[in-house]
C-alpha cells in the first residue's frame, strides 16, 4: 500500500485528448519527511511517521519540536502517520513525494469535513419540517417527540438525533482515479471532490476496495503548454 500526505487546494476542470471534461481536486503533495519508523518488534505495528510543510521553530512547542530534531530535519507544519506496506528499504530523513502514485491510479481519500457550527436537527439529520399551516401548534423546525413508547420513558436514550455541532468529522472518499500527475508543481489530479475545505489536510492511499464493473481509466491530457505554442 502507498500513501502521502497533501493538502487540498480547491477544484477545476481538465480536458483530455478525446474532449473528455474531467472535474477534478487538486491536492499540493509537498515531500513527505519521514521522522521515524513504527515496525511490529518496537511498536506493534508497522508504519511510516511523516513531517509536512517546513514551519519556522519559533512557532513550535517543545516536545513537537524534539520529534523532529530526534530526527534531524527541519520542523514541520503536521505530523502525521501513513500506512506503507513495504518499509523496509526506507529511513529517517527519507522524502516521499508526488511520484508514488501515477495517472491512472485509483486512490481513497481521507480528510475532515468542513465544520457548519451548531445547527438543528432539519439541517444535521434531515428531519422532516412540520406543517406550516395555520392552527399547527408544533414549532416547525423541532427536535420531535422524546418519548421512547416503552417502559424506560424515565430519560432520553442515547443515539436521539438532536440539534448540536455539525461537520468537521473524519470522511473518507473511495475509489478515486488520479487522472493527472504534476511533479514539477508538487500537485496531484484527482477526478471528483474529496472532504474539507481549501488548505485542509488529507491523506492519499491506494484502494483499499476491489473495483466492480468497468475498469477506471484515465485518459491522456490535453499539453496545455504545446498548444500555446
Amino acid at each position: 500500500m502507498k500513501s502521502l500526505i497533501g493538502r487540498k487546494m480547491g477544484m477545476t476542470q481538465v480536458f483530455a485528448e478525446d474532449g473528455t471534461t474531467y472535474p477534478v481536486t487538486v491536492i499540493e503533495v509537498l515531500p513527505n519527511t519521514i521522522t521515524a519508523i513504527k515496525t511490529k518488534e518496537k511498536d506493534g505495528y508497522v508504519s511510516v511517521q511523516i513531517g509536512y510543510l517546513d514551519m519556522a521553530e519559533k512557532r513550535l512547542n517543545k516536545p513537537a519540536l524534539g520529534v523532529y530534531k530526534k530526527a534531524n530535519v527541519t520542523p514541520k507544519a503536521q505530523l502525521g502517520e501513513l500506512l506503507i506496506s513495504d518499509v523496509a528499504n526506507l529511513k529517517v530523513g527519507d522524502v516521499l513525494d508526488v511520484t508514488q502514485f501515477k495517472t491512472g491510479d485509483v486512490v481513497d481519500v481521507v480528510g475532515t469535513s468542513k465544520g457548519k457550527g451548531f445547527t438543528g436537527t432539519i439541517k444535521r439529520y434531515h428531519h422532516t419540517i412540520s406543517p406550516k399551516s395555520h392552527g399547527a401548534s408544533y414549532p416547525h423546525r423541532g427536535p420531535g417527540s422524546m418519548a421512547t413508547v416503552g417502559r424506560t420513558n424515565n430519560r432520553v436514550h442515547p443515539g436521539k438525533t438532536m440539534a448540536g455541532h455539525h461537520g468537521k468529522k473524519q470522511a473518507t472518499i473511495l475509489n478515486l482515479l488520479v487522472v493527472g500527475v504534476d511533479k514539477a508543481k508538487n500537485a496531484l489530479l484527482v477526478r471528483g471532490g474529496i472532504p474539507g475545505p481549501n488548505l485542509g489536510y488529507v491523506t492519499i492511499r491506494t484502494a483499499i476496495k476491489t473495483q466492480l464493473g468497468q475498469p477506471l481509466v484515465a485518459k491522456p491530457l490535453i499539453n496545455r503548454q504545446a498548444v500555446a505554442k
